[in-house]
């Protein structure tokens, strides 16, 4: 069966390959999050290759509360038999493409082997490695226990709640094992948390002529950012015991306000992005940044600050029997690529925290490329190479079949 699903793959890579090709040239940029056209047109793709997609459209004003415009969810099952249910997922929304492209971003341009676009890498890529390799197990006659399903969700780039998190929470699916996106050629078994907070420093404007008549809100914030940015340095002493995972991280994104140059300004606004290592606490951090925020802003008379939460992503751990799946996946990864491929943890946050907030043992494991340096994830020019897309998806294929293997029998 192996090399039935070896060669079942090779004779199928360029088909795949346009199959990818097609889901980069339709853009699912989020923001703004108007994403349901490239569903339709990925459920078009996946209904072409003979499977039958179920379409769990987000509803509107849900879509909204998180900021996006529209979101249809794709579901996929295949039952084998009777059995366990393996999930996989990958996510169709990509964060916009910038500038400094050296080929047209949704263009799919094939370059040395290696296919540009924006989405290719994260994680488009895998959208079809997951396909492919259900297809292989479909269409070489594997005899399996089990089902294989297929979720591709669309707000991974703004936190997962109405993709993973709503099809749990709806009853949709209860998988018993799952793997999600990848982005290396590790396996990932954990990763980081993540705290957005948005702090508001009200003032009280005045004539610049004048600027004791009023309170000065950038000037307190600098003293906020002052204090935060002092913080951050000693963040860097607080290693995760989990490789790969590293120290806790502070980013001031973003900041607004101001009235015009000969104004005292009344309002400042700031967001800030705290990650969360998994030895960590989420709430006790969030207690203490807010603690910090309003020490810093209680000494301007006059000043107040109101303080938001955006985003809390959990740190994902392993659960129970995730250890076992990250091994038999990087056995099969070890064996196809060559060289050794080990189990890490991420200094990012993924979509994989919903399903292990549910109790189902999760890891990540996709087409790669080697690095996200390597792929330009989140930057110009996003490339995956090809021959990692036919590799991953064989790991994927092979690690599905021992997971659904009949004891004793012919698969």
């Amino acid at each position: 069966m192996t090399s039935e699903i070896h060669d079942y793959l090779v004779a199928n890579a360029e088909r795949a390959q346009d199959f990818l090709a097609e889901l980069v040239r339709v853009p699912s940029d989020n923001p703004p999050g108007d994403c349901a056209a490239h569903a339709q047109r990925c459920a078009e793709l996946l209904e072409a290759f003979g499977f039958a997609v179920e379409r769990h459209v987000v509803p509107a004003a849900l879509v909204q509360t998180h900021g996006m415009i529209s979101a249809t969810n794709l579901v996929i099952r295949h039952v084998f038999g009777p059995g366990p249910t393996i999930a996989l997922n990958a996510h169709g929304d990509v964060v916009p493409p910038g500038e400094g492209w050296s080929s047209d971003p949704y263009g799919a341009a094939i370059i040395d082997g290696w296919m540009v676009g924006r989405g290719v890498a994260v994680s488009k890529s895998d959208i079809v490695t997951y396909a492919f390799a259900l297809a292989a197990l479909r269409d070489t006659g594997a005899k399996l226990a089990g089902t294989v399903e297929i979720h591709i969700t669309y707000d991974e780039e703004t936190g997962g709640e109405i993709g993973p998190a709503w099809l749990l929470a709806e009853g949709v699916t209860k998988p018993d094992l799952a793997i999600a996106a990848g982005f290396s050629y590790a396996v990932v078994t954990a990763h980081n948390g993540c705290l957005h907070l948005e702090a508001t420093v009200n003032g009280k404007s005045a004539h610049a002529a004048k600027p004791a008549t009023g309170a000065d809100a950038l000037e307190a914030t600098n003293a906020i950012l002052t204090s935060l940015y002092a913080g951050r340095k000693t963040l860097a002493k607080t290693i995760s015991a989990i490789p790969g995972i590293g120290a806790p991280q502070l980013t001031i994104g973003l900041i607004s306000g101001g009235i015009n140059t000969n104004v005292v300004p009344d309002r400042i606004t700031f967001r800030l992005d705290r990650r969360i290592i998994p030895d960590e606490n989420p709430a006790e951090v969030e207690t203490s940044l807010r603690a910090q925020i309003t020490r810093a802003a209680v000494v301007f008379p006059g000043i107040s600050v109101e303080i938001r939460r955006i985003l809390l992503a959990e740190p994902l751990t392993p659960l129970p029997k995730a250890a076992e799946l990250a091994e038999l996946v990087a056995s099969h990864a070890t064996a196809i690529f060559g060289e050794e491929i080990t189990t890490t943890g991420v200094p990012l946050y993924t979509d994989a925290r919903h399903y292990a907030a549910s109790g189902i043992p999760i890891v990540l494991y996709g087409a790669g490329p080697r690095s996200i340096e390597e792929a330009n994830a989140h930057r110009a020019d996003e490339r995956l190479a090809l021959a990692d897309l036919s590799r991953a998806t064989e790991v994927i294929a092979l690690t599905l079949r021992d997971l659904l293997e009949i004891p004793g029998g012919s698969a």
